[in-house]
């Protein structure tokens, strides 16, 4: 339970202003964070603010979090849309950037908003909110027209700030397509665990189609009790879950982090999916590691645990080309020869083919 409702204060509200950071004493001054907060959405939900230690300087929840001069530093590399989607844009919430699957963007807000997101120009409580009627039947339309899509993931924003009536509208729209998967993205287990609530689990289960949650997560301390109670309501749902992990200097770039946070996946029943390097988002520049840093890192951890815990390391090629692979390989292929690395690092020949 929350700290300030044990010490029987009013319920605590999202931390949205400078103001507000320095009240719950995640700042020192407002001043030093005004023109950050002007520029990018806000938004510090009471779950993630009391994970914060604000005894701890370099604490990795209030990092990802809490506003940082650091995000005015713009690089030449840093791009407002880095992963291309307005060049695979046809209608209005449609993202159609492989021939197979479609981002549904229902909602441009989010509970929180993380200082790294690489969405960050598009999201916020200033910018269009959700699709209209008209455009989200547009984008119906399209789907329906496109018979080669077969997934269509739903995205934003977090579409988990839709109510329970319409995420089921929009869940009962979807059946009524011929396409197989309905996958969600989200942060709400993470940053609201009670809004994902039974009857909200309910609306977006699917008796035609397979549905999948996609809950984005980069500490293991994010994995409070009541997060794994809102994960367990889904699995026990029928809903698999999925991981999006974002590797962020200063938060999970060691292995200790990451090797912590995978096995707690596997445990609450969520598969590692994806770690994905950090996009060219502008003023990000303090969260992004090597790409050399995060194969390193990937390749003990496929020597420390479970393939049943092994994520795909995965770059967005700017521009949206696609993901690139980035997870170092164990094989070396040379003039017909084969050489494999073992998990004690040492190259062996290989008779096969």
């Amino acid at each position: 339970m929350n700290r300030l409702l044990d010490a029987g204060l009013p319920a605590p509200r999202t931390l949205r202003s400078a103001d507000d950071l320095v009240a719950a004493g995640l700042a020192v001054s407002s001043s030093e964070l005004t023109a950050v907060t002007a520029a990018y959405a806000t938004a510090i939900t009471p779950s993630l603010a009391d994970l914060i230690d604000r005894a701890d300087r370099a604490d990795p929840i209030a990092r990802q979090f809490v506003p940082s001069p650091a995000e005015l530093d713009l690089r030449p590399e840093e791009l407002p849309d880095p992963i291309g989607d307005h060049t695979h844009e046809p209608v209005t919430g449609i993202i159609h950037r492989y021939p197979d699957r479609v981002l549904l963007k229902a909602v441009s807000v989010c509970p929180v908003y993380c200082r790294f997101c690489f969405r960050r120009e598009m999201v916020g409580p200033d910018k269009d909110g959700s699709l209209s009627p008209s455009e989200l039947e547009a984008a119906l339309a399209y789907i329906r027209q496109h018979p080669e899509i077969w997934e269509v993931i739903i995205t934003g924003g977090d579409p988990f700030m839709l109510s329970a009536r319409r995420a089921a509208a929009l869940t009962r729209e979807l059946e009524a397509v011929p396409m197989k998967v309905i996958r969600w993205h989200t942060r709400m287990p993470v940053a609201d665990p009670d809004r994902v609530s039974s009857e909200f689990v309910a609306v977006i289960s699917s008796r035609s189609k397979a549905v999948y949650v996609a809950v984005h997560c980069n500490h293991p301390r994010e994995l409070t009790p009541a997060t794994l109670g809102a994960c367990a309501r889904l699995v026990d749902a029928g809903i698999p879950l999925l991981s999006q992990t974002v590797l962020l200097k200063g938060v999970n770039d060691d292995i200790a982090t990451l090797e912590q946070l995978m096995r707690a996946f596997v445990q609450a029943r969520i598969k590692p999916y994806y770690l994905h390097h950090a996009d060219l988002a502008p003023g990000t520049s303090h969260f992004r590691t090597t790409v050399e840093q995060g194969q390193d890192l990937v390749r003990q951890l496929r020597d420390r645990i479970s393939g049943l815990a092994q994520p795909a390391y995965v770059i967005d090629i700017p521009g949206g080309v696609s993901k690139a692979l980035a997870s170092p390989a164990d094989v070396e292929t040379e003039s017909g020869r084969v050489r494999l690395r073992g998990r004690d690092g040492v190259m062996r020949d290989y008779a096969g083919t």
